[in-house]
């Protein structure tokens, strides 16, 4: 239970009982890391249903919609996003991007990207506009970070201290990853059950930007942080919500 109040504590605004973090207490919190994304989902698949219930406008319900998972989390990943932004953007050497991802100043293209990714995010968004599309692009805040966990661990830190170092260091690894896989298998086989396999799909897009994460991170900064960690779930989680809207128009 440890383990779950750090995890809630530190990926959202969630208020939980606060107490002395030890070594041992955080080596099971990356498995309660996706928790906060099925938090999210539930909260935005309520929202659409109550936005049907009483009929609001479409730019009252994806403006609240698109805040949720800022409410939520506050802005946390986002903040990863966009230092990454900068650094990706600098085209600048590996050290001087590590450095730059650092820095607690914003650069003109975080603005930019950030802008760019909630256009896009709200336009998607937008066309969720039935409770079972909800459900189905929901998987994607929760997959998001079940991927995400599982590449805090796996992939090589760029950085000798910060918060993914340490999450690296002390995870119980192999007992972390197995919980991981069975909370994909248990979303991916609840989600086609209960909804549509759209899931399966979701799954395969995370799966091929882990890749691609992977070789970009690699490429420009020698290893993954905790900003980029940041940047792929905000990236992943408007890749995974575009399925079912493709999905929506082609079925």
């Amino acid at each position: 239970m440890k383990g779950f109040f750090i995890a809630i504590s530190i990926y959202s605004h969630i208020p939980v009982p606060q107490f002395k973090w030890k070594d041992e207490d955080m080596r099971y919190s990356l498995c309660f890391f996706p928790f906060v994304g099925v938090i999210i989902g539930a909260l935005m698949s309520c929202w659409i249903l109550i936005s049907e219930e009483f009929g609001l406008g479409k730019i009252l319900v994806t403006s609240v919609a698109a805040a949720l998972p800022l409410i939520v989390t506050g802005g946390f990943h986002v903040d990863g996003f966009m230092d990454t932004m900068d650094a990706f953007h600098s085209y600048r050497s590996k050290e001087e991007k590590i450095k730059i991802l650092s820095d607690p100043h914003i650069g003109a293209f975080s603005v930019i990207m950030t802008i760019m990714y909630y256009l896009l995010f709200l336009g998607v968004i937008s066309e969720v506009d039935n409770v079972e599309l909800m459900l189905s692009a929901s998987g994607g805040f929760v997959i998001s970070r079940i991927f995400s966990a599982g590449l805090v661990i796996l992939l090589k830190p760029a950085k000798e201290n910060g918060m993914l170092k340490y999450f690296n260091d002390t995870a119980a690894r192999i007992r972390v990853l197995l919980c991981l896989a069975l909370e994909l298998i248990i979303l991916n086989v609840v989600l086609t059950i209960t909804v549509n396999p759209i899931v399966l799909i979701e799954t395969a897009v995370a799966l091929l930007f882990s890749i691609y994460y992977k070789y970009q991170c690699e490429k420009e900064l020698g290893g993954v942080t905790g900003d980029t960690a940041g940047y792929f779930v905000t990236v992943a989680e408007l890749l995974i919500i575009c399925v079912p809207v493709i999905y929506k128009y082609v079925v």
